[in-house]
């Protein structure tokens, strides 16, 4: 059996700089038996986005791939995993309904990491809602990493969606998802058909 290709879905205004692509690309470094990885520098428009995305997925259809997406990237990676049965998908923190939580982002902003600044418009959450996926086929391809503090998304949304699969709900943290590395070897475990979550001892939440 191949081994995995690991694809990071970076978030709204992140990059491949953010801080859980740089610590899992640094684990799959040291480790490369457990797979290949990449982390695409995503378009701020979704439908772009998604076309990037499609062109990665499509190029390995011969092999396995996890898709690990943070927020956003949670988003795009779960409608690739409904289209293509070789993926499946770890969801870091998922933004459920982007087309209605960036409705509040309309007008300028700028990428935290390459500084790129664009405007956010109407036509971007009408692109987002083109993509949503209503429900899943099968729970088994979906590990969820959800921690209850997060300040920007309410995690119990993505908890009821994903009620099936396999999911880490750990009480306090953020919507970074703080000490991402200790779920690192989850993924893994996740990527080989399995399910070895550590316990979810509970952290300091983002406004401690």
């Amino acid at each position: 059996m191949l081994s995995p290709l690991f694809i990071y879905v970076h978030g709204f205004n992140s990059s491949p700089d953010s801080i859980k692509a740089r610590l899992l690309g640094e684990y799959l470094a040291m480790h490369a038996d457990k797979g290949d990885y990449v982390v695409p520098h995503l378009s701020h428009w979704p439908g772009e986005a998604m076309q990037q995305l499609e062109v990665l997925v499509q190029e390995h259809t011969g092999r396995p791939i996890v898709l690990v997406g943070s927020s956003l990237g949670g988003y795009y990676s779960l409608w690739l995993t409904e289209h293509y049965e070789h993926c499946r998908a770890v969801l870091v923190n998922p933004a459920m309904y982007p087309y209605l939580l960036l409705s509040g982002w309309l007008g300028d902003n700028q990428n935290i990491y390459t500084h790129e600044s664009y405007t956010l418009t109407r036509e971007h959450l009408q692109q987002l809602q083109a993509v949503a996926i209503k429900s899943i086929n099968d729970p088994a391809r979906y590990l969820l990493l959800v921690q209850t503090a997060d300040e920007v998304l309410d995690y119990r949304e993505a908890v009821e969606f994903f009620k099936h699969s396999e999911m880490f709900v750990q009480s306090g943290g953020s919507h970074g998802f703080d000490q991402f590395e200790k779920l690192i070897p989850a993924i893994i475990s996740f990527s080989r058909g399995q399910a070895e979550l550590p316990e979810a001892t509970p952290l300091p939440s983002f406004t401690e």
